[in-house]
């Protein structure tokens, strides 16, 4: 008999938060692989920005992926089956959402941004905790402002169990058993233009990996 691994295993939480901010508009880094990125963080990047690029190819995607749904299971090839709350209904939502909307401009990886979501992932390492909030207090705006300044909106997603960086967008993209598919709106928010993100070690889900987002972000000098 199968084992069957419960879907909040692989769960994923999100925070959005919309200010107006009163500094000017920036966009550090370029796109592609960036130095201070490791290769699963950069490879989520990648991800993203192709669902963001070219959402009606990566409904296709999703589309080969949905397959793997045995109604609320998730078997796929060489992983424990997930029992997932919704199934396959959320992975054809999500195949229709795609279909409708236009792309989107990539976003641009930031250090100081990264830098921050890096500072969530060893406190949740270290703590074994699964929430937005730090350890010491801190929400996802404190830990960017270590390194720089958010400008206009800023967001943040979390995903927890997978390290490989096409199950972890997926599965933000589906956001089964998120009513407000906040993930979702994250990643497809037209007003975000710069993402941070980090990836490491969770003493009970495996793998965390943390995804900031901002309308635009001044880097600290000497960060």
């Amino acid at each position: 008999m199968s084992m069957i691994r419960p879907s909040n295993i692989l769960c994923v939480i999100s925070l959005i938060l919309l200010f107006t901010s009163a500094v000017g508009f920036s966009q550090p880094g370029k796109i592609g692989d960036a130095k201070f990125l490791s290769p699963l963080e950069n490879a989520v990047v990648y991800e993203i920005n192709m669902a963001r690029t070219a959402p009606k190819d990566y409904a296709s995607l999703l589309e080969q992926r949905r397959k793997y749904y045995d109604r609320k299971i998730l078997r796929l090839p060489g992983e424990t089956p997930i029992l997932t709350k919704e199934g396959v209904r959320a992975v054809d939502e999500a195949i229709r959402f795609l279909r409708s909307i236009q792309p989107l401009p990539p976003l641009i990886p930031s250090k100081g941004m990264s830098s921050g979501a890096k500072d969530h992932v060893k406190d949740q390492g270290s703590a074994g905790s699964s929430q937005h909030k730090g350890s010491d207090g801190s929400q996802p705006s404190d830990r960017v402002n270590r390194y720089g300044t958010w400008e206009k909106s800023i967001g943040e997603n979390i995903s927890y169990g997978s390290n490989q960086a096409r199950d972890i967008v997926m599965g933000l993209i589906i956001d089964d058993g998120v009513p407000s598919r906040g993930h979702r709106k994250n990643n497809f928010n037209s007003d975000f233009r710069v993402i941070g993100v980090a990836c490491g070690p969770h003493p009970t889900y495996r793998t965390v990996c943390v995804i900031t987002f901002a309308g635009g972000y001044i880097e600290k000098s000497g960060k």
